[in-house]
């Protein structure tokens, strides 16, 4: 397809528009991957936009923004066009959507500007000039990486990015780049050293400061977003962005209340903010308060009627059942092609958790496939990558390597780990054992995974580098993740640390903790794997968007804990989710035996016990044991072959 492209530009190029959409239109009529296809109209836009079929133009781009509605550069063209048919209003709607998607369209910026002072909206024509100011200072090499960042082309972003800096070092707005690209990538360990390198170097930068708020954010770095938060805000303390995200980090640090004041704070200033208010529902149903979350949630989408998210978080609740007309709101609302993606995703999985309620289940499936198939296309998650992970894993640790590292890490007792697949009951567990008076409940902590990444950088990667490292680092790993977690804590000797995903860490923990628990939350596969496809995560579990993929997952997943049962016989204990239901009291006995606990009957009560719990399943576990999720799977039997033929082979 290459020679292809580049034989439809040197057309366009040299001005023959019409040879250029022949080709286009030869093209289209052979079955072509997504990614060639939504490249072939949009050469056919361009042109035919040059070539002055405008109507032509602007049914082309519908089809190309049908398959892609956040393809900048396809409204950018919806731009041109309405501004060649003197539809002022249609052309900056549209030039807008363009600098929404990629903000480094200088095109896009440089149009807006003149269309909004001829519309009179000063303030919108002062926001394009500055950007227009900001982008047109900037280096071509950056500006151009910034614009293949947008486009999804991070590792040739990286690159451009990287080779700028190379003769440019300490280039602010570069490091600021590479950092952003990072965060795309989920390099959290390089992004977090590059930003905070550019803050001691620039300790005004507003936007270097903002971007490692988030990052800090996304590690569940919650104390030191706290602490950033509170130094930029001695600049300007009536920031909303930066009270909202002391408020976020006060929630993960189980300050619940303050967040809370700080969201009410700021809708007494202007009731008008939907995304404070779905803020604020978040920070409700962590407390426990249900009824209000629902009204916050409720009040974002009356203010924003097509914001996804606030329908979806209603959904999330997993107690909330749809009005008739909350229904068709939705119905609508995803029907209609100008819906943004985020919003789209959201929408659909809303849809499929209200009509499954109402047992309209081959509705509700289809709804969850559209809302997965999307997050897919955003996503790109690639199975084999994971089971190659589980694979170094496995050849890595083996019996010889803990029984010349044993008991080389930090001795301390106090953490209980509770890993697994997410939606295989892991937040009970957490529930049950915080309730007891000697175990502080925390979180889903990130220190493990960011421990696992600061390996990466070694020379022979991890796991690998585990077989290379100086015993030291094992007891200062150990020493450095009670440290970093003692915020999250309680005054009780032991804690809960409640990230599912570290079971494919249990070699690492076993060498930094080596007197730790680690409980295993395992459940049905058919139920943990439709469960997790019918969840919109917000962050992470890429694997779970595709029935296969969720499948080949969870074999890997057990393949792996087959391993650890091998290699650390005795270190993990399995609780299985049905025979926790079946049998509450011995299986609490069982799991306090496991962590040298006394029983208590408040463990039994879990569902009495008030504390903060941000996961899904927060309804859930404030309620009695019940079994109604057992065989939810079976009314969707018949569209899960994919997933029985997986979990089957």
């Amino acid at each position: 397809m290459r020679e292809v492209f580049k034989g439809i530009k040197t057309n366009i190029q040299q001005a023959k528009f019409s040879e250029a959409i022949l080709l286009c239109q030869r093209q289209l009529e052979n079955d072509l991957p997504n990614g060639d296809r939504l490249e072939v109209l949009y050469l056919l836009v361009v042109a035919q936009r040059l070539k002055g079929d405008y109507h032509e133009a602007l049914e082309s781009n519908k089809t190309l923004l049908s398959l892609n509605a956040e393809h900048a550069r396809a409204w950018q063209e919806n731009g041109y066009l309405y501004t060649a048919t003197h539809e002022s209003l249609k052309a900056a709607q549209a030039f807008y959507q363009a600098t929404q998607l990629n903000p480094a369209l200088l095109a896009s910026w440089r149009a807006l500007q003149p269309l909004y002072k001829n519309q009179g909206n000063t303030k919108a024509a002062a926001i394009a000039k500055a950007q227009i100011a900001y982008l047109a200072e900037l280096p071509n090499a950056i500006l151009g990486a910034k614009d293949l960042m947008y486009e999804g082309d991070f590792y040739n972003a990286d690159k451009v990015c990287r080779q700028f800096l190379q003769a440019n070092k300490h280039h602010a707005e570069a490091m600021l780049l590479l950092a952003e690209i990072g965060i795309q990538l989920k390099v959290y360990s390089e992004a977090d050293f590059i930003l905070s390198s550019c803050l001691a170097l620039y300790p005004d930068h507003k936007t270097a400061g903002m971007t490692y708020l988030q990052l800090l954010a996304k590690m569940a770095k919650f104390s030191e977003v706290k602490t950033l938060a509170d130094k930029l805000l001695t600049g300007s303390p009536k920031n909303a962005v930066l009270l909202c995200a002391k408020a976020s980090a006060m929630v993960g640090l189980g300050d619940v209340e303050e967040a809370i004041a700080i969201y009410q704070d700021l809708l007494a200033q202007n009731q008008a903010q939907p995304g404070i208010q779905l803020l604020l529902g978040h920070a409700l149903k962590a407390k426990g308060d249900l009824l209000g979350a629902i009204t916050a949630y409720q009040c974002a989408y009356q203010n924003n009627s097509e914001f996804g998210d606030a329908y979806w978080s209603l959904a999330n609740t997993k107690t909330y059942r749809f009005s008739d007309d909350e229904l068709a709101s939705m119905e609508q609302l995803v029907g209609r092609p100008d819906i943004g993606l985020d919003d789209r995703v959201h929408l659909h999985f809303a849809l499929g958790k209200s009509l499954e309620d109402r047992t309209a289940f081959d509705a509700a499936f289809s709804h969850y496939a559209k809302g997965n198939q999307l997050k897919q296309q955003q996503i790109k998650y690639n199975p084999e990558v994971f089971e190659g992970q589980v694979a170094k894993q496995i050849a890595t640790c083996q019996p010889e390597l803990f029984a010349r590292l044993k008991a080389v890490g930090e001795q301390n007792a106090a953490p209980i780990f509770i890993v697994g697949l997410p939606r295989a009951g892991s937040t009970l567990l957490e529930q049950i054992l915080a309730s007891h008076s000697q175990v502080d409940g925390t979180m889903e902590l990130h220190d493990i995974l960011g421990l696992a990444s600061k390996l990466q950088g070694q020379k022979n990667q991890y796991p690998q580098v585990l077989a290379e490292l100086d015993e030291g680092y094992f007891v200062r790993f150990g020493q450095k993740f009670l440290q970093d977690t003692q915020v999250y804590r309680g005054d009780a000797p032991y804690f809960i640390d409640k990230m599912p995903n570290n079971f494919l860490h249990i070699g690492l923990i076993k060498l930094i903790l080596p007197n730790a628990k680690v409980i295993d939350a395992r459940r049905d596969p058919m139920a943990c794997c439709f469960s997790g496809f019918k969840q919109l995560f917000g962050d992470g579990q890429e694997f779970s968007y595709g029935l296969e993929d969720i499948g080949r997952y969870y074999r890997a997943y057990e393949k792996l804990m087959a391993h650890w049962d091998d290699v650390l016989p005795g270190f993990v204990l399995k609780v299985q989710h049905e025979a926790l239901i079946d049998d509450l009291h011995g299986q609490v006995q069982r799991m306090l035996d496991f962590c040298g606990l006394p029983f208590e009957q408040q463990c039994i009560d879990f569902h009495k016990t008030e504390r903060a719990i941000k996961t899904p399943s927060s309804e859930q576990v404030r309620q009695p044991i019940y079994r109604s999720g057992m065989v939810q799977w079976k009314n969707f039997d018949e569209h899960l072959l994919p997933l029985k033929k997986v979990l089957n082979a």
